[in-house]
């Protein structure tokens, strides 16, 4: 019985964390056409979800945490627009380093990781089901 309910918590955990990714990976889209508040200054930087292993000592079990969430440092992408009122002094214009193809792929992959996640906890449930129903038999 004890398995079942620590395979559950570590799904469950994977689903968290899922969620969190794509809540960022939202994030990123949402911002990938912004620009800075002042002329010439950094807009919106691509975030990063990280993940951790973490010893649930309730179940002696490891479970998947969202980590710390850290900024790419690449370069931003540029165009040159001077009659954009947040250009620099020479014309251009900062844009996030985001390419929305990267971020809907990474998307797409916590989408099927959060799924997995579930499928696990239904599994796991149907294997609890038929086990109290052979018991009660």
């Amino acid at each position: 019985m004890m398995d079942f309910i620590k395979s559950i918590a570590i799904a469950a955990s994977g689903m968290r964390a899922q969620a969190g990714r794509m809540r960022v990976i939202s994030e990123n889209i949402a911002n990938s056409d912004s620009t800075a508040g002042t002329p010439g200054g950094d807009p919106y930087r691509r975030r990063i979800v990280t993940f951790r292993s973490e010893l649930d000592r309730d179940m002696n079990a490891h479970v998947v945490e969202l980590g710390r969430v850290a900024t790419d440092q690449s370069d931003f992408r540029v165009r040159h627009e001077p009659d954009n009122p947040m250009a620099d002094a020479k014309g251009d214009v900062k844009y996030p380093n985001i390419n929305p193809l990267i971020e809907m792929t990474d998307l797409r992959d916590a989408q099927r990781s959060y799924e997995a996640n579930v499928n696990v906890i239904t599994s796991t449930r149907r294997m609890l089901q038929r086990t109290l129903d052979i018991l009660k038999t």
